[in-house]
């Protein structure tokens, strides 16, 4: 299988720390229920009953006194046994982990038809490949930028997988500019030849730079500042937001491989999608 520890966005990494932040919260919590529970003389008769409800009610019956020195054990306690937060935080990370994967899989399989074979969306690589790739990017993105060598090196050396591109572009006016130019080099045929150029390209993406590459590439430019303003190209950039929304995507880049998601640009980006792929072609993939 491929691996489970992705390389995340900036935003992604935050979620994971407040994430992080609850999972101690709720164990220390759970740890002075249980302790509470434990030390009260109704305790056999309140098994019975839910763990949080047996702790509150254990809890109303002590006093104030009762319940510092409790307080005072569980607390000596946690200081002598502190390696039981991560064991408990480990397994909680990975129920959540299981849960949002469970959740992703139900989300791909509902969107498939426009993830995988939207016919408006720009594909490179194999048109007719047996695995296909999904890239949610912004041209303005630096991961994006950094991981694009990657993505090219993917669709060079493997003959028989299929790129998929979508526009997401969420960070700036200009991000959603050149994304229009992009979509509509698509409709002249050439994607990748602007993509691949406007990717690479350093400086800010806005309306400007994509034109200048885009005549740089051979685009016929009066049909690209018509199609650039067509209700085409709003309907593709509608789509595409709504995807992300749908699958919860909130960041780019982002990659969808079957069932399989690697969010952000790890260093590793190459590997895993190769095997991420390989484990398509291995397994199969009912939605894709």
């Amino acid at each position: 299988m491929s691996q489970t520890t992705r390389s995340e966005t900036f935003s992604a990494h935050a979620a994971r720390r407040s994430a992080k932040t609850t999972v101690l919260a709720l164990t220390a919590a759970a740890l002075a229920g249980a302790f509470v529970w434990a030390m009260s003389p109704a305790r056999a008769e309140e098994a019975k009953s839910t763990a949080p409800a047996a702790a509150a009610a254990a809890s109303s019956s002590f006093s104030d006194a009762q319940k510092s020195e409790i307080e005072a054990i569980v607390k000596g306690y946690l200081l002598k046994n502190p390696e039981i937060f991560l064991e408990i935080q480990n397994a909680l990370e990975e129920r959540m982990e299981k849960i949002q994967a469970e959740k992703l899989k139900a989300a791909l399989a509902a969107n498939a038809d426009v993830l995988f074979r939207d016919p408006n969306a720009p594909v490179s690589g194999n048109p007719k490949g047996d695995v296909t790739v999904v890239e949610f990017f912004d041209y303005n993105c630096g991961y994006c930028k950094r991981g694009f060598p990657d993505v090219a090196k993917l669709i060079e050396q493997d003959p028989k997988v299929r790129v998929v591109f979508r526009e997401l572009p969420i960070l700036s006016k200009g991000s959603e500019e050149a994304a229009r130019v992009a979509i509509a080099a698509n409709m002249q045929g050439k994607y990748w030849e602007f993509h691949s150029h406007m990717i690479a390209f350093r400086g800010q993406a806005n309306e400007a730079s994509a034109m200048k590459i885009a005549e740089k590439v051979g685009l016929d430019m009066e049909r690209l500042k018509k199609d650039v303003k067509s209700p085409a190209v709003d309907a593709e950039i509608k789509s595409v937001r709504k995807l992300a929304q749908d699958l919860n995507i909130n960041g780019t880049p982002h990659f969808i491989v079957g069932n399989r998601s690697i969010p952000g640009a790890p260093q590793d980006l190459l590997e895993q999608l190769k095997s991420d792929v390989a484990d398509v072609r291995k397994e199969g993939c009912t939605i894709c």
